[in-house]
């Protein structure tokens, strides 16, 4: 099992969720996080100087089968790249185990 996490663009997040959704990847948790990165410029707005340097951005993390790893990190890439600098970051990690509260379930049968 695989833990995806991916930070992406807000304005980018229906998008991603729906290519999820086509690959049957229709459970994962996301939050709303604020961030630092590489892009330094400032945007005016009526008059008033807003710094980009605090980018909000949302957060998912996504547990899946190791069947479903490459193909749920080319849905997220394909969904979220504008090809602009600030399109995000995906990490991946190795998952031990995982037990469903309710059933008592664990490993793949837990997730699925």
């Amino acid at each position: 099992m695989k833990k995806i996490e991916a930070i992406i663009r807000k304005s980018r997040f229906k998008a991603v969720k729906e290519a999820l959704h086509e690959i049957d990847v229709n459970f994962f948790t996301y939050w709303d996080v604020t961030g630092v990165g590489n892009e330094k410029k400032g945007q005016v707005y009526r008059g008033i100087s807003y710094s980009t340097s605090d980018i909000q951005r949302r957060y998912l993390s996504i547990i899946v089968s190791d069947e479903f790893e490459e193909k749920t990190i080319a849905a997220i890439i394909e969904a979220a790249k504008t090809g602009e600098i600030g399109d995000g970051k995906i990490f991946v990690s190795e998952i031990q185990n995982t037990y469903r509260i309710r059933t008592e379930e664990k490993g793949n049968q837990a997730i699925n």
